[in-house]
């Protein structure tokens, strides 16, 4: 018993050096989900407003690599599984991206805005010009995904 207990032990500790026991968890938890959801019970329609937030978060979501989380949300929200433009979900939010907020999710630049008071812009629908540092370093460089229009 000590052997196996022992395997077990490293087993474990190498799926964490690697990453990959947070994306079982992850994906088991998902399953899970898709296993309880009761299909019979009908959901209530989506509203224009939640597909807008749903979107803003799966955009989010995805950036930072949280895809099990994306699925759930996608699943349980009755979100379309084809994302919305980028562009589309900025005009209709009133957003107006300098080419650095183009690199990252629409939230981090209406989060940057609220944060600092929405004093860096005179025009009242403009996101402010903000550096990427104010961004996570662990994704500089990577574009959201690529978003399909709908």
């Amino acid at each position: 018993y000590s052997q196996i207990f022992l395997m077990v032990i490293v087993l474990k500790d190498t799926l964490e050096k690697r990453g990959a026991l947070g994306e079982i968890k992850a994906r088991i938890r998902a399953e899970v989900f898709n296993a309880l959801d009761d299909q019979s019970e009908p959901r209530p329609p989506l509203s224009h407003e939640n597909l807008l937030i749903n979107e803003l978060i799966r955009e989010y979501l995805e950036y930072n690599k949280y895809k099990y989380a994306a699925s759930v949300l996608t699943a349980e929200s009755g979100q379309p599984e084809v994302p919305l433009d980028r562009q589309f979900l900025a005009k209709e939010l009133n957003i107006v991206e300098d080419a650095s907020g183009k690199s990252v999710p629409l939230l981090y630049g209406i989060i940057s805005h609220f944060l600092h008071g929405g004093k860096e812009e005179s025009t009242q629908n403009t996101l402010p010009k903000m550096s990427l540092l104010n961004y996570p370093k662990q994704n500089l460089g990577k574009p959201p995904t690529e978003r399909n229009q709908k």
